[in-house]
């Protein structure tokens, strides 16, 4: 997830679908939204969808006033694993008593109030159990990234995704470079071949990392404030939960998944109280031979927050920056992009827009999810191979479809 520090800017406008709006993409607390299916069918097409929001902390909460602002949606239903936050943001939000929910099985009594989709923001440990129960129940689906802490997990997020395209259900990966013009621009240029084929992509992603407290005698006081981050199995990890970021962008000029990945990783830091690596070097591999440096450093240590990729061609070469500039120089020709401006929340913003639109207009196509799956398993491949460090291949890690165990002793169901 990313720094704090990253911060709307789009409206919905009528006859823009969701298929052209996403083409030129190419392909806490905790967090969910609910709409009922009967609002995107007949003359209650244009009424304004009913969603819940599981998880009010942090980007949650941040989440549902982007939804309130939209203006076509309706907050009904809001849970959070604890009461004191559901109960601050069914205040705020204006949702009645009786459909404010906590712990641990909230969600799936927002899910049985039978509404119309479900916006995902939890700790990603939650997400296939929540695609599953809402894809089940006929929900369309909003989700951030990643999609899964394992790779069982994600093996589940995308069947069942496939099961709501199948099921004409909207789909939706919340990254936020995908929507941005500069990133689209220069990413097509890449591919179009303007200078020349891909050699070598390079991506770094860094931030100050989160809070990581002494454990206490349950996870409930992990699962808030970002502290999740530090835990593999509620997170992710550093690399999986923040660096898909620039890992997506990479995969995207790529085209394609990685085959095979090589790295090391190490704490670094004094005491850690998580167990994940802070400081990540990863090789990726690519069937065309293209290959994919990755690092990752997660310390504070004032270097702050970044986040970019650059594409070396064989004619130019092309660099894209998550806050910064987006440019290309070629030899015979280049793009000059411009200074991407509070991508975090723009982004956010024409995604929330995007799934209005898809859903109003019943558009299915669902074009986020495959390249989203493959940026969490390629996020969980480089962790796998910096952690051991050796080369792990994709087809070893599907073969080993990792299952990470989350201990829920002592919470509240």
């Amino acid at each position: 997830m990313l720094s704090k520090r990253l911060t709307e800017k789009c409206r919905l406008r009528k006859g823009i679908t969701r298929r052209s709006f996403m083409r030129g993409a190419g392909a806490a607390t905790l967090s969910f939204t609910i709409m009922k299916p009967s609002l995107v069918s007949g003359t209650e097409a244009n009424s304004r969808l009913e969603v819940g929001v599981i998880g009010l902390g942090g980007r949650g909460k941040w989440i549902t006033g982007l939804i309130e602002k939209h203006g076509g949606y309706q907050i009904t239903s809001v849970a959070d694993y604890f009461p004191a936050v559901v109960n601050a943001a069914g205040e705020q939000f204006k949702v009645s008593k009786e459909r404010r929910f906590s712990g641990l099985s909230g969600y799936k009594k927002l899910i049985e109030s039978r509404l119309d989709a479900v916006f995902l923001e939890t700790p990603p440990y939650c997400f296939p159990d929540h695609v599953k129960a809402a894809v089940e129940a006929g929900c369309h689906v909003y989700i951030a990234k990643p999609l899964a802490c394992d790779v069982a997990g994600c093996l589940t997020v995308a069947e069942m995704g496939r099961k709501a395209t199948a099921a004409d259900k909207v789909f939706l990966v919340d990254f936020q470079t995908r929507t941005h013009p500069f990133f689209i621009e220069g990413i097509k240029r890449v591919h179009r071949g303007d200078i020349g084929k891909i050699g070598m992509l390079s991506s770094i992603y860094t931030d100050e990392a989160f809070p990581d407290p002494p454990k206490t005698t349950t996870i409930e006081s992990r699962l808030q404030r970002l502290i999740w981050t530090n835990d593999v199995a509620l997170g992710g990890g550093m690399l999986v939960n923040c660096d898909i970021h620039a890992i997506d962008v990479a995969l995207w000029l790529a085209g394609k998944k990685p085959i095979s990945a090589t790295g090391s990783a190490r704490v670094a830091k004094a005491n850690p109280n998580g167990d994940t690596n802070y400081l990540y070097s990863i090789t990726y591999e690519f069937e065309d031979g293209v290959i994919l440096n990755h690092r990752g450093e997660h310390l504070r240590n004032r270097k702050g927050f970044s986040s970019n990729c650059d594409a070396y061609c064989l004619e130019g070469f092309l660099e894209t920056s998550y806050n910064g500039q987006v440019r290309m120089l070629g030899n015979k020709t280049g793009y000059r992009g411009g200074k991407v401006e509070d991508l975090y929340r723009q982004g956010a913003v024409q995604n929330i827009a995007a799934f209005h639109t898809s859903i109003v207009n019943r558009i299915y196509d669902n074009p986020t999810l495959e390249p989203s799956v493959n940026s969490t398993l390629a996020t969980i491949l480089g962790r796998q191979a910096a952690s051991r460090n050796t080369k792990v291949t994709w087809d070893q890690m599907i073969k080993g479809n990792e299952k990470l165990e989350v201990d829920f002793t002592g919470l509240k169901e």
